[in-house]
């Protein structure tokens, strides 16, 4: 049977001087064990090295890092509007690349609560239609559930973020 581990992220201070991390700053990150749990802590460079704490016993994890720079609000190339009328206008779409592609803009719309799912019917040729409308709407949307796999469902998932990302 396994145990799980509790392991603080990290706080963004030194143990020793309190002194706040700074983006892009090198520090030593440490796990000891206690009565309880493991303890991971943190120091900034001059504290470790003043202080010789790499020759503590009691340390059985130690690793240098650095502080991530911290990242921006991405730009949206396509914002929630323009996403919820390119999945509209994917309506009448019969091509199965487009098929495909609205059934992973529902999923990403229903992820953003702006979809949601009421039924699902199964026709006699055998497909799924799902029955979903747009939160405060009572306007019903029919999407066609194409059972693509988790890879084929991940890969269009990447491509419709990078076009939303702009990343192309």
């Amino acid at each position: 049977m396994s145990k799980e581990y509790n392991i603080a992220k990290p706080s963004g201070r030194c143990t020793a001087c309190q002194r706040p991390l700074q983006p892009g700053e090198e520090f030593v990150a440490t796990i000891r064990e206690t009565s309880e749990d493991f303890l991971r802590e943190d120091f900034c460079r001059a504290c470790w090295d003043a202080d010789g704490r790499d020759r503590d016993a009691g340390r059985f994890g130690i690793w240098r890092s650095r502080v991530p720079q911290p990242e921006g609000k991405k730009k949206r190339f396509i914002d929630d509007e323009l996403l919820s009328n390119f999945f509209e206008r994917l309506d009448a779409a019969q091509e199965p690349a487009k098929i495909n592609f609205r059934f992973v803009l529902a999923l990403l719309l229903m992820r953003k609560k702006m979809l949601v799912y009421e039924r699902m019917e199964k026709l006699p040729d055998g497909r799924e239609v799902w029955t979903m409308h747009f939160k405060g709407s009572d306007r019903q949307h029919q999407v066609v559930d194409p059972h693509m796999d988790d890879l084929k469902i991940a890969q269009m998932r990447e491509h419709l973020g990078q076009i939303l990302e702009g990343e192309l």
